[in-house]
């Protein structure tokens, strides 16, 4: 898996995916501090969970606008998120070809 993250890391388009995934997350994070007021590591935990449609329901957005940026958060956020996992596991299948499958 490591070797995955690593060759993942190396080409230029899947870092421009993770850092599109971390920018969505800091911007969540950022937002959800400001306007509903949390703590950054409950801000960060609330776009993590969102994202990735966890969604405990131990943190709910309580502002209008909080309520409307959490909509359209999910909605971008999820394709990102997809694409992200699509790509790492892409990258898994495309090593598993190239190396062979080891057990």
């Amino acid at each position: 898996m490591f070797k995955t993250i690593i060759l993942f890391l190396k080409e230029k388009t899947y870092r421009n995916l993770v850092i599109s995934t971390l920018v969505t997350l800091f911007n969540g994070t950022f937002v959800y501090h400001f306007v509903e007021g949390w703590r950054w590591v409950d801000a960060f935990y609330f776009s993590v969970i969102t994202l990735t449609t966890v969604g405990y329901g131990d943190f709910s957005p309580q502002t209008d606008f909080g309520k409307i940026f959490t909509t359209i958060y999910i909605l971008t956020g999820i394709g990102i998120m997809l694409g992200f996992v699509n790509a790492i596991y892409a990258t898994e299948e495309k090593h598993r070809r190239k190396f062979g499958a080891t057990k």
